[in-house]
């Protein structure tokens, strides 16, 4: 059977909707994010993710995205890996910035 590509609520979601992405944490703990955005830089592939708030308290850090490599883990399955390099962080958050500023002009 052929997978028709028509969706008919398409044209009723927003352009600014997200896909949600769940993580789970060392210690089980399931975490919702929103995810923003891919990013593909120098041969490797990030996800930019945006925490979505369990409670709604004025906490500044629940605003702040967080960028996330592509990894494979000992299985060779797909996994979110932390970016260990400054350096690497800081290219990938300089890249992130420059997509967001183009965009808005």
């Amino acid at each position: 059977m052929t997978d028709k590509p028509h969706d008919h609520n398409h044209e009723e979601h927003d352009a600014e909707e997200f896909d949600t992405v769940v993580l789970t944490d060392d210690e089980g703990k399931d975490h919702e994010f929103l995810h923003l955005d891919t990013l593909e830089l120098e041969g490797s592939t990030y996800f930019v993710l945006m925490p979505i708030s369990e409670d709604e308290s004025e906490d500044e850090d629940a605003d702040e995205a967080i960028i996330l490599k592509l990894g494979k883990d000992a299985e060779g399955g797909e996994m979110l890996l932390d970016i260990e390099d400054d350096e690497e962080w800081e290219k990938v958050a300089d890249a992130w910035e420059s997509l967001v500023e183009s965009e808005e002009e």
